[in-house]
């Protein structure tokens, strides 16, 4: 130890308590607070500013329920730490202890210095055949990033929720680095930070586009994994967490976590609501093979799913190597924990959670009303805040769509398949079509569950882009370098008549067309619409359907101009506004398929080409791939925020996936002419709200040419007597 850091040395260790856990300044000293339950012993390592050097190791001697505190009155903010953690390493029995690798506080809110990849990291020597007989004595402190002491203190002024109801949402999942990196109009040192993210010309966008709630990708601390830094390549996604309550410093531009607060106030005030990709189901530390850096070295057996048979091992529901035993009541405080300061601390309007039901299970077995639903149900600011659930995991019984409790949204990947099979030509699937666009009753009404539980999507980050689910085939992963192997074979996608990009002027328009069918569906579908960052922008990533490790140019929106990307961007601005401004597309309730009643009418109504109404056989009807939606706007059984009764105008969607042109008969208008507001085969966007009477031409003749592969929107105005 150094003179200068015998001068900072801490002379002081108070007792403390043991909570809150984590390391918490309250204004006089800091109080640090560790669970282990297995633990013999813990230290705690304190170092300079930057991480670099270990300036004092601190034994911890107090010990209340599993919980290892103490208190330092002379700490301030901006103190770094970390912890070694001393214990029987037997992995057989599950315990994988090793006081020579410091540990990432699980509690950290923030950290300094960046993880290098080297073998000291492993608790074993690696390379040897058994890792429970070759414990590593070197120091990994060099290579792991450290905890940092918070100052909590932001100035959020009269920062409100934008709490958009649920019917009204319009979600875009993007990510953070990815959407400004190449923004022209963010200054250079913001691009791909919350700063950039919050920077006026990003928030003007996303206000002209019409969105409401923006979801980003995993801002939780996470590692890029070894093979791929081997590999010079990124884990760009961030599904591999590390801390979960410190946000990830690679995307902030000051090193400040008050920046991410800056970025949620800016969206707040601007209306928008900022939803978080959360991975609680795995951490970056694999399986038993992987490194030491966290809840392994801290207590692996509690933080850990280990298997009954053989706990030298996990059970993996992820894919990722382990699973987070939300079992164990102090592993379930930590991801309630950190929701709740995500909430509280942060503002974020909720959550979307990665691989759900592996959060669902106990004993292996996935239990929706579990421990961790329990908890979320019961708590006064987690219950208030929106839950979206991804609906599956990678084990057995894991695929669990329209089955989470109540309260609860999930990605439907039925809507997914369903419209893209449709638009594709598929065979077979207009009685899919049919359930989808009407919001899922059959998944989400039998549990009391309204339309906006399902969260509608074409793309998403995981899979193609809208441009390349219109213009490949097969997927083209060689960037990767797995040999394309990684990545979804079952894509549910045509590439329109040529592999990738195209000089054909008839391709090129075809696969416009089906953007703008795949965008007019999602958009007009009950139920809440996902677009993905890019895809009204016709964003590519040259088929790759598994970008995840892609922290370039192929994941980076391209904000150049083009006349085919406006015509795209004002199609999508349209379409969100004629959505905001009719209720008949984002009811609160489902159809009645029945007249309400405020008048004779069923709400909706389908038809064939021919006129006449769809009858039961019809939808089992393999060769149907055109039908009509009429919904009537009078008497909605919804209510406005008032109490009052809804009414709309009366509209007619037409869907035609045939490759031939149909002359579709329309029905009588007594109260009015058809308007037109929306083909999707003209390329022409639907009038702008306010100019629908002078522009929108009316349709007087019995029959519309429903071209080959459109989409038609008719609406007439609701004069009844």
């Amino acid at each position: 130890m150094t003179r200068s850091s015998q001068r900072n040395s801490i002379t002081a260790v108070w007792p403390g308590r043991p909570y809150p856990r984590g390391a918490n300044w309250d204004g006089e000293g800091v109080n640090f607070a560790l669970f282990s339950q297995h633990a013999q012993g813990v230290d705690l390592c304190l170092f300079d500013e930057k991480g670099r050097h270990e300036i004092q190791r601190i034994p911890i001697r107090e010990r209340t329920d599993g919980v290892w505190h103490c208190y330092l009155p002379e700490a301030r903010p901006g103190q770094a730490y970390g912890y070694r953690v001393h214990g029987p390493y037997k992995p057989e029995e599950g315990h994988r202890f090793n006081p020579h690798k410091l540990l990432v506080d699980p509690y950290a809110k923030d950290l300094v210095g960046e993880l290098r990849w080297g073998d000291a990291l492993y608790g074993y020597t690696v390379g040897s055949k058994r890792e429970d007989l070759s414990f590593d004595r070197r120091d990994s402190a060099p290579l792991v990033p450290k905890g940092r002491v918070l100052e909590p203190a932001f100035t959020w002024g009269d920062d409100r929720r934008p709490s958009v109801p649920w019917q009204d949402m319009v979600i875009y999942e993007l990510h953070v680095r990815g959407f400004t990196m190449r923004h022209p109009d963010v200054p250079p040192e913001l691009r791909g930070t919350y700063g950039g993210l919050c920077c006026a010309p990003v928030v003007d966008y996303l206000k002209r586009l019409g969105v409401t709630t923006i979801e980003l990708l995993p801002v939780h601390s996470f590692l890029n994994d070894r093979h791929l830094a081997e590999k010079g390549l990124q884990n760009y996604w961030g599904y591999n967490s590390l801390a979960y309550f410190a946000p990830e410093t690679r995307y902030s531009a000051s090193g400040k976590v008050k920046e991410f607060k800056t970025m949620v106030k800016t969206l707040h005030s601007a209306g928008i609501e900022v939803i978080l990709d959360v991975v609680y189901n795995h951490t970056c530390e694999g399986n038993q093979l992987g490194p030491t850096l966290s809840m392994r070295g801290v207590d692996n057996a509690s933080y850990y799913i280990v298997n009954a048979d053989n706990r030298r091992y996990y059970d993996d529901f992820t894919g990722c190597g382990n699973t987070v035993n939300l079992e164990h009541p102090h592993a379930l405080q930590l991801v309630m924990d950190s929701l709740r300061y995500w909430a509280e601390e942060m503002h974020v309007d909720g959550f979307r959670f990665d691989l759900a039901s592996a959060l669902a299970r106990e004993s292996g077995k996935v239990e929706n009303l579990g421990g961790f639903f329990d908890a979320i149900r019961q708590d006064p600011t987690l219950n208030r805040v929106k839950l979206i659930a991804e609906p599956w995991d990678l084990g057995h019984g894991g695929y669990q769509v329209g089955n989470f409790p109540l309260g609860w949204a999930e990605w439907n990947d039925r809507y997914r398949d369903g419209m893209r099979g449709f638009w594709k030509g598929d065979s077979g699937v207009i009685g899919e079509v049919g359930k989808r666009l009407t919001g899922s009753e059959d998944l989400y009404g039998w549990s009391g569950k309204r339309p906006h539980a399902s969260i509608n999507f074409i793309t998403a980050h995981d899979g193609f882009t809208l441009n390349d689910l219109v213009s490949y085939n097969d997927k083209h992963n060689e960037a990767n370098g797995e040999d394309n192997r990684d990545g979804s074979n079952h894509n549910i996608s045509w590439n329109c008549g040529a592999e990738g990009s195209t000089e054909d002027p008839g391709i090129a328009a075809l696969r416009e067309r089906q953007k703008r069918n795949l965008l007019a569906t999602l958009l007009l579908s009950q139920g809440v619409p996902m677009l993905l960052a890019g895809d009204e922008r016709g964003h590519t990533q040259n088929g790759n359907n598994n970008a995840y490790c892609q922290d370039n140019d192929i994941s980076w929106i391209d904000w150049t101009p083009t006349p085919e990307r406006q015509a795209l961007i004002t199609f999508v601005e349209r379409t969100i506004a004629l959505r905001r401004a009719h209720p008949s597309f984002r009811r609160r309730s489902f159809f009645a398929g029945k007249p309400s009643e405020a008048e004779s009418v069923t709400d909706v109504v389908w038809l064939k080409p021919d006129g006449a109404e769809m009858r039961p056989e019809d939808w089992s009807d393999g060769n149907a791939r055109c039908l009509a939606m009429y919904m009537s706007g009078g008497g909605i059984a919804d209510r406005g925020p008032r109490g009052e009764a809804l009414h709309d105008d009366d509209f007619l969607v037409l869907f035609n996936a045939h490759h031939d042109e149909i002359s579709f008969t329309l029905p009588a208008a007594p109260y009015g002419a058809w308007r037109l507001l929306l083909d999707t085969a003209s390329g022409t966007p639907p009038p702008a709200t306010e100019d629908v009477a002078a522009l929108a031409p009316a349709w007087s003749q019995p029959a519309y040419p429903l071209q080959r592969r459109s989409l038609v929107v008719l609406s007439r105005p609701d004069v009844r007597p």
